[in-house]
């Protein structure tokens, strides 16, 4: 990400009129849904990286467990292809969750801006609580966590692909 802070002035719109903030209830009724809004989209926004964590998953295991389908039939003279594929798969898969940690990461310094203008800072000290995915004792950020799976799939296949590459 390009930026580490959000400025007011590119996430804030000008008041107009003569009321400003917290007088102006119009504008904090507008504010307040629009936060609401925003939250909603950040919580479909981690709804749809499980989604596509489970399909990765899903599609992974499958490779892995044709492979031992086929192993033990002595058909393995094309296997190594299914690993490349499946290497391929766990790029793509660490990929996306790099870029569904990004995008995550910039809804919620777009939420921690909006909450600044609200009577409470939910997510804010929530996450200052949870000493700000600095602090493995107190939280792990999930994306640390789940970037781990697609390297272990990638050594699975690895492994598949040294040993079903014809190398002679």
């Amino acid at each position: 990400m390009s930026k580490s802070k959000i400025d007011d002035a590119e996430l804030f719109n000008e008041v107009h009129g003569d009321a400003t903030y917290p007088e102006n209830e119009k504008w904090h009724s507008h504010l307040l849904d629009q936060y609401k809004l925003y939250v909603e989209m950040a919580d479909r926004i981690s709804q749809r990286r499980a989604t596509a964590n489970t399909y990765f998953l899903t599609v992974n295991s499958a490779i892995l467990a044709f492979v031992g389908y086929i192993t033990p039939k002595d058909a393995n003279e094309n296997l190594w292809m299914l690993a490349i594929a499946g290497i391929a798969l766990c790029w793509l898969w660490r990929a996306l969750i790099n870029s569904y940690k990004n995008l995550n990461t910039a809804k919620f310094k777009v939420i921690h801006a909006i909450e600044k203008r609200l009577p409470i800072s939910p997510y804010e000290t929530e996450w200052s609580f949870m000493g700000k995915g600095n602090a493995p004792k107190l939280y792990r950020p999930i994306s640390h966590i789940e970037s781990g799976v697609p390297w272990v799939f990638f050594v699975l296949h690895g492994i598949v692909l040294v040993k079903t590459f014809p190398w002679h």
